[in-house]
């Protein structure tokens, strides 16, 4: 009779768990990094007597709680994280690259645009070289443009800091995320496996590599107790329940450098939001460079030709703009009477007339502003197809994750119902124990 007792008793114990380990499940089926939890139970020994000369011969011990799993796939898990890392990039780099095409302004009061508009006004004072106002819009245009310059080069400016400032973010997700996984080594060399204890550290020691990879290219290994080791291109960034912070710092010319805390410089990262934001860098340092040439090219050929030209009162024609880049170019005629619209033979339009053959056409300030709106554009759009190929591919990889780890609430009320109903009978049994005992009890 005390084996019903002892086989009752196990069995609320056991279901007890299990019921507990589907409610854990079902109150986190929406918590994100959650990974499916069971219970795994094993037969108890049934040897129960403790009398020397006690011989079992249908003696049963019931059943006890061997381990709680976790449903997980390393494969799948590495995948996911595989996955973040590209699409970390490449959403990164997208989100900049169209912040820097809104910076270069195709548009009517861009560079280009405005530019056009320029020649447009010199060809229209062409036709009517004496007259006063158009040779205001001519010279106000002028300075327009010299103005675009300016202001695309300070948007530039901005995308670099802002790029320098999410990079920032960046790494303080990096440094927080290597320093929860020290301490969940720490917690997991001392974790006792086979525990809900133990399944939660995995679950947050998972969700510290996900956090990362999305941020950086990091190698990833597992020593004890399923502890991570973490490097990047060969430097150790976690081992054991030691972590080695990073810092991102910005160089003069807009680029970004890592460093170990402690000063150690590292590669650029290759990958993952990090990486991203330092290719992102880089474009912008190649589009303000590009910028800077052109507004040196715009400032030698307007003052090259002006040069050439003779004003109304036969002196030649002074520098329009003056500056070295796209920062300091400056419009410095201001005066009507000052531009040279005549040509050395006293033609009145005659220097005017020069302006399509001088001033436009192949290699000119106008076309090389094409060329680069144009490469712009193309890296741009082979980014978003970048981009849509990793979100699909990241998509494909968490479902395949979910459909081991995940929580399927269908699937966990009938599990409940199953297990409700095996703990009903082990509540039964012991029911019947007791009824039965009760009853022999009575009749002595």
């Amino acid at each position: 009779m005390t084996d019903l007792f002892i086989i009752g008793a196990s069995g609320t114990r056991a279901y007890r768990t299990a019921m507990a380990a589907i409610s854990e499940n079902i109150a986190n089926a929406g918590t994100a990094g959650y990974s499916r939890r069971s219970v795994s139970t094993i037969e108890s020994g049934s040897s129960t007597s403790t009398m020397a000369t006690y011989v079992a011969r249908a003696n049963f011990g019931g059943t006890q709680v061997r381990s709680v799993d976790r449903a997980s796939d390393p494969y799948l898990d590495a995948s996911v994280r595989l996955t973040g890392m590209a699409l970390g990039s490449s959403t990164a780099r997208l989100r900049w690259l169209s912040d820097m095409e809104t910076a270069l302004n195709d548009t009517g009061t861009g560079i280009g645009q405005l530019m056009t508009g320029m020649f447009q006004n010199m060809d229209k004072l062409a036709a009517s070289p004496s007259d006063t106002s158009l040779r205001v819009t001519t010279l106000d245009s002028i300075n327009r443009v010299a103005q675009a310059f300016n202001q695309t080069a300070a948007e530039l400016k901005q995308l670099s800091d802002g790029i320098h400032t999410e990079a920032k973010d960046s790494v303080q997700t990096i440094n927080s995320a290597l320093s929860n996984l020290a301490d969940i080594n720490n917690s997991l060399l001392r974790a006792q496996p086979g525990t809900s204890a133990y399944a939660q550290l995995l679950d947050s020691r998972d969700a510290a590599l996900q956090d990362l990879s999305e941020n950086l290219n990091v190698d990833i290994s597992f020593g004890a107790h399923d502890s991570a080791q973490v490097s990047f291109n060969g430097t150790m960034l976690v081992s054991g329940i030691t972590a080695t912070s990073v810092a991102v710092s910005q160089n003069s010319d807009g680029t970004l450098a890592l460093a170990t805390a402690d000063g150690t410089a590292l590669p650029a990262p290759a990958n993952g939001t990090l990486g991203g934001l330092f290719a992102a860098a880089g474009t912008v340092k190649e589009r303000r460079a590009s910028l800077d040439a052109l507004a040196q090219q715009f400032v030698t050929d307007l003052n090259k030709w002006h040069g050439q030209g003779m004003t109304d009162d036969g002196k030649s024609g002074e520098p329009l703009l003056s500056g070295t880049d796209a920062t300091t170019i400056k419009a410095l005629v201001t005066d009507p009477k000052a531009l040279a619209t005549r040509s050395k033979d006293g033609t009145p339009n005659g220097n005017l007339l020069t302006v399509n053959s001088t001033l436009r056409g192949s290699g000119s300030v106008e076309q090389n502003w094409t060329a680069l709106i144009s490469t712009h554009a193309n890296l741009l759009a082979s980014t978003k197809d970048e981009q849509t190929t990793a979100q699909g591919r990241n998509d494909q990889a968490v479902a395949a994750r979910e459909a081991v780890s995940g929580v399927d609430l269908d699937m966990e009320a009938a599990d409940l119902l199953r297990v409700q109903q095996a703990y009903s009978g082990c509540a039964k049994v012991l029911q019947i124990a007791k009824e039965t005992v009760d009853s022999i009890l009575q009749i002595i």
